[in-house]
């Protein structure tokens, strides 16, 4: 049974700018912290996988450890959990508001795949509660309770280690050579690739300066009906995608890329 595994955040929605940004910034204003996040200082955190960790990165500067009391390290991941749990309910509250707008063509594509027998899972180093809340948004209660949902600490690595793939792989019993990965940042490609499986990149505006040589496609969104015809960045699977992205498109990225042979006869990748 072939198989089609989502990131989250900037996968199936636009999370990372209308959702997380927002919640921690009114997290550490509510704590008095003295932190507030501009989206050039957040492009830069995302780097750092897992919100958790990136909210852990803070604690490297001494005004921000004096601010939090100068916490001794119980006090510290203590805090840290607090800040955490604040954050997830402020992003969770933006959901269910319907601040955070989801990506053109993933209900589409999501409900392809299911109606055609695959297996569609989502796998993210996100909460799992702010994980399940995206999805429920996108494709709505029903088809989102037929989507295995691997997120959290449910793996001691965050992307880009491969760890969470090789788990969703593991524990479905999916065919690493019958599955393909939809991710958005180099990170989550390098998560998929080291855990032997193709990926497909739909880019966003933090992510679209990436290197994704390693990646089959790398398109500007999955797209939709009615809406522009989507980018090509790069395809090394020979795809060839028309208006938007198909299942059978997806299909068509198993085989992974296709080694391009120069007019010297050399064998060389692609540019993302």
């Amino acid at each position: 049974m072939s198989a089609l595994v989502f990131d989250c955040d900037g996968v199936l929605a636009d999370t990372e700018r209308y959702g997380h940004l927002p919640a921690f910034n009114a997290t550490f204003a509510e704590y008095g912290l003295p932190v507030h996040w501009s989206e050039a200082d957040y492009g830069e955190k995302l780097a750092i996988g897992g919100g958790k960790e990136r909210m852990a990165s803070l604690f490297a500067d001494p005004e921000f450890v004096h601010a939090a009391g100068d916490p001794d390290d119980d006090a510290r991941r203590d805090l840290l959990g607090q800040l955490h749990r604040t954050k997830t309910a402020r992003f969770r509250a933006l959901v269910a508001a319907g601040e955070i707008p989801t990506r053109p063509g993933v209900a589409r594509l999501i409900g392809e795949a299911l109606d055609a027998g695959w297996t569609v899972a989502v796998a993210s180093t996100s909460a799992e509660e702010s994980v399940r809340a995206v999805l429920e948004h996108a494709v709505g209660p029903d088809t989102a309770a037929r989507i295995p949902v691997f997120a959290g600490d449910v793996v001691p690595a965050k992307k880009p280690d491969p760890a969470i793939y090789d788990l969703v792989v593991q524990d479905l019993g999916l065919d690493r050579a019958d599955t393909v990965v939809v991710e958005d940042s180099r990170n989550g490609l390098l998560a998929a690739t080291g855990a032997g499986l193709p990926c497909l990149v739909t880019v966003n505006g933090y992510t679209r300066g990436e290197a994704f040589d390693e990646a089959v496609l790398v398109v500007s969104e999955l797209g939709d009906p009615g809406r522009p015809p989507i980018e090509v960045l790069a395809d090394r699977g020979r795809v060839h995608p028309g208006h938007h992205i198909v299942l059978g498109d997806v299909r068509n990225c198993l085989g992974g890329p296709v080694p391009q042979t120069s007019t010297a006869g050399r064998t060389e990748g692609g540019t993302a």
